[in-house]
C-alpha cells in the first residue's frame, strides 16, 4: 500500500476543509471509550501554549499533510493508538495563542481508534496526565484555563450531548 493511502475510513458526510496558502492549521480528535467518555490529556506545565490545561489529542498540520493525515499522525504520536475511522466533522475554531504564533484554524473530528484504551502511550515531554471525561467531571476540563479559554470543555461537552448516535457500542464496534 502506498504511504499516502490512508489506513482509516471516513464517513461520506465528513467535511475536510482545504487550508489556504499561508494559513496555520491544527487538528483535534475527540475519542470516546465504551462508556461514552471523552479522552483528554493535561498539557505539561512548561508548554508555551495553554500550560497545565486539558486538551484533546491533536496538533499542527505539517507541510504536505492533509488535515486527516495529520489527525492520524497525531493520534498515533500522542496515544500509541491507530486512527481507524473518522465519524464526524465537529467544526472549525479559529484562535490565537499567546505564543506569538498568530492566527490558527482548528478542525476537530469525532474519531474511532484501535488500541488499548486503558493504557495510552503519552508523550510525557508534552503531557503530564490523562483521563476520560463525561458529564460528571466535565468541569475539570476548565482547569488552568483563563476566561474565554474553554474551547476544549465546550467541544467535549457538545460532542457528548449532541451526538447520541455516537453510542459506545457503535463507536468501538471493532474493539468489542
Amino acid at each position: 500500500m502506498p504511504a499516502h493511502e490512508p489506513s482509516f475510513t471516513v464517513d461520506d458526510d465528513v467535511q475536510v476543509p482545504v487550508p489556504g496558502t499561508d494559513e496555520v492549521w491544527t487538528v483535534g480528535a475527540v475519542i470516546l471509550n465504551r462508556e461514552g467518555r471523552a479522552f483528554a490529556q493535561r498539557r505539561s506545565s512548561d508548554r508555551r501554549l495553554f500550560p497545565g490545561a486539558w486538551d484533546i489529542v491533536g496538533g499542527h498540520v505539517e507541510e504536505g499533510e492533509t488535515l486527516l493525515e495529520a489527525l492520524a499522525r497525531e493520534v498515533e504520536e500522542e496515544t500509541g493508538w491507530r486512527l481507524t475511522h473518522v465519524r464526524r466533522f465537529l467544526g472549525i475554531t479559529t484562535w490565537t495563542g499567546d505564543d506569538g504564533g498568530g492566527l490558527r484554524h482548528e478542525a476537530d473530528y469525532l474519531v474511532e481508534v484501535e488500541g488499548d484504551l486503558d493504557h495510552p502511550v503519552l508523550e510525557w515531554s508534552k503531557h503530564s496526565a490523562c483521563d476520560w471525561f463525561g458529564p460528571d467531571n466535565l468541569a475539570r476540563l476548565k482547569e488552568n484555563c483563563g476566561p474565554g479559554q474553554f474551547m476544549i470543555h465546550d467541544l467535549v461537552a457538545r460532542t457528548i450531548k449532541d451526538h447520541p448516535d455516537s453510542a459506545p457500542d457503535r463507536l468501538l464496534g471493532s474493539l468489542l
